[in-house]
């Protein structure tokens, strides 16, 4: 009897597809779907759609591009993170801590025309896109976590300050060439001066802002669908624009066609750290965001599957007319407070968006750019972060000027340049910390288990003849020296002459290649003075490099002790030295 093996041929196209599904929640969500679920999606959809136009085309005119392409960076994203997306409730779209840095090179590139500025930042899109797909599937969704939290707020401050500035001359209706925050405020400033500013741009760009932040407490209320429509309304009615007040004028109908996107003689160099620099920051907010509403919902979400579908919302956008996007810390929770319960929710959203462009695309004609300047504004207020500042300059000075330096870098030298010295800053930080870390000389302190610092503890009773060295960092190329020299001055300067040294390495998580030869060093130095090197409660991984080293054969296997105590126990033991009452001996251990 021939066996039936249709079980196994189908085994392995089942396979095939799930592993394949694995990269696309979306399809496998439809799996699970319920009917119930769907007049609720589809409420908080149109719900949702009241924040995306205006938001939309608020942060497109913050980016330096024309506001009917921040309605296309909103439609393509919605729809492809719907598919590819494993968060249910998270909403992508035009953000506003990314306003800054695209503006930086966009106004660097393109010179004022609008269609360069969107073939660049759709170029922007494509890179911020190919970049978080590749770190995703390399697994690297942990990179963000290399900023540390007062750099992170020093950038994001900049970023604020500096998107709310580059506001300034929408809300007071005048026309700036100025480059850099500083300037701006100079530019903006001598046109007030001047008298040469708008003042009914000026009350209603005000108003707007005063409205939103007015009606920002009460969740479940649209304030900037509110401020918007009665901006509008009001240059409706009163003719405003005929006053000098600005406008969004008519857009253009339909949908957003797919362009391969190319600026020619561009910036490579500039749109490529550009468009990397974006990725990190609309990942950094993503993954926070993304981790934040799984929690509520009880759902695990991967980092590198969530970096996938961002780069795919990304690389959606650069090739649909669009520019880099990011999640939304303010749509997201309007879609939640609306009942959303799928990325459905998204879907309507996208539709309704798309049903706007096609059949009512002069709806927003009179919508004035002070108005928009203001949507821009509040939410630029919302990234700052100066309460956990107050906290961090109470537990830990420097790194508030850490803070404080990155801040300063982002306002003054441009988003681009401060993402490099936050960058640089927290190398140096990292570095720092390693290059000059604590290190002790460890004694017995009757009625406390163990061996402790005899700095914290001067009563402790040191060992005759036997230095406990211990180092609280890895080992690497910038202490090396530094490890030896404290060690050799910690030998000359012990109460009786030391026979013995044991690096207590628990602490000790890594060597390379500099700190292995400087071991190879001391080791010398010791036997020449009658000295032996010995280790205790050093990791197996850093053992194992220290054979891959060569020097197992210089220091020897019996150098090497699973404890401190047992180290202890050892010299005690060959070097017949005899502790009294107070001393270390085996019970100690």
């Amino acid at each position: 009897m021939q066996p039936d093996r249709s079980t196994s041929h189908d085994a392995h196209p089942a396979s095939h597809a799930q592993r394949w599904l694995r990269w696309l929640p979306g399809l496998q969500m439809l799996r699970e779907y319920q009917a119930a679920w769907l007049p609720k999606d589809i409420a908080a959809g149109l719900v949702l759609t009241t924040m995306l136009v205006p938001v939309g085309i608020a942060y497109a005119e913050a980016s330096g591009v024309p506001g009917v392409y921040g309605l296309y960076a909103t439609i393509v994203p919605l729809l492809a993170y719907a598919v590819f997306g494993p968060s249910r409730l998270l909403v992508l779209g035009p953000d506003s801590a990314l306003a800054a840095p695209i503006l930086a090179v966009i106004v660097s590139i393109a010179a004022g025309d609008p269609a360069r500025a969107i073939a660049v930042a759709s170029m922007m899109a494509v890179v911020s896109g190919l970049f978080c797909i590749v770190m995703g599937l390399l697994h690297l969704g942990f990179i963000t976590e290399l900023l540390s939290k007062p750099i992170r707020y020093g950038y994001m401050n900049g970023i604020a300050i500096t998107v709310l500035i580059s506001q300034l001359p929408r809300v007071f209706g005048v026309s700036s060439e100025a480059k850099g925050p500083m300037n701006t405020i100079l530019s903006v400033a001598g046109a007030i001066a001047a008298g040469q500013f708008n003042g009914y741009s000026l009350a209603i760009g005000a108003a707007c802002l005063a409205l939103i932040l007015l009606l920002k407490r009460f969740e479940k209320v649209p304030g900037v669908l509110i401020a918007v429509v009665l901006a509008t309304l009001c240059v409706a009615v009163f003719n405003l624009d005929k006053l000098g007040v600005s406008v969004l004028g008519t857009i253009p109908q339909g949908l957003p066609a797919f362009v391969l996107p190319w600026a020619s003689g561009a910036d490579l160099i500039r749109i490529v750290l550009g468009g990397c620099a974006v990725a990190l920051i609309s990942f950094a907010d993503t993954s926070v965001l993304s981790r934040t509403f799984a929690a509520r919902l009880r759902h695990r979400v991967d980092p590198n599957q969530e970096m996938v579908s961002l780069g795919v919302a990304n690389l959606a956008a650069g090739f649909f007319q669009g520019f880099p996007i990011s999640s939304s810390a303010s749509r997201t929770p309007v879609a939640e407070a609306a009942g959303a319960r799928t990325q459905l929710t998204g879907v309507v959203g996208a539709l309704a968006v798309a049903t706007l462009l096609i059949a009512a695309p002069n709806l927003l004609r009179d919508l004035p750019t002070s108005a928009l300047a203001a949507v821009v504004i509040a939410a630029a207020l919302g990234l700052f972060e100066f309460a956990d500042l107050k906290r961090i300059y109470r537990i830990q000075q420097w790194e508030f000027w850490l803070s404080i330096a990155c801040f300063v870098g982002v306002a003054v030298f441009g988003a681009i340049p401060g993402i490099c010295l936050a960058v640089v800053i927290a190398v140096i930080e990292f570095l720092w910390d390693g290059w000059r870390p604590h290190y002790a000389i460890l004694g017995h302190v009757e009625g406390l288990r163990g061996y402790h610092d005899v700095q914290r503890y001067p009563h402790a009773w040191r060992i005759p003849g036997l230095l406990l060295f211990r180092w609280d960092a890895p080992l690497f190329f910038a202490n090396a020296e530094l490890f030896q020299d404290r060690l050799l001055e910690a030998v000359a300067e012990y109460p009786t002459p030391v026979r013995r040294v044991v690096v207590a390495a628990e602490p000790v998580t890594s060597v390379d290649v500099t700190s292995a030869d400087m071991l190879r060093e001391l080791s010398r130095i010791l036997d020449e003075r009658g000295i032996r090197l010995h280790f205790a409660e050093m990791k197996d991984p850093v053992r194992d490099k220290l054979i891959r080293f060569e020097l197992m054969d210089i220091i020897g296997d019996r150098s090497f002790h699973p404890t401190i105590g047992s180290a202890v126990d050892d010299y005690l033991r060959e070097s017949g030295v005899v502790v009294d009452e107070r001393g270390a001996g085996p019970q100690q251990s």
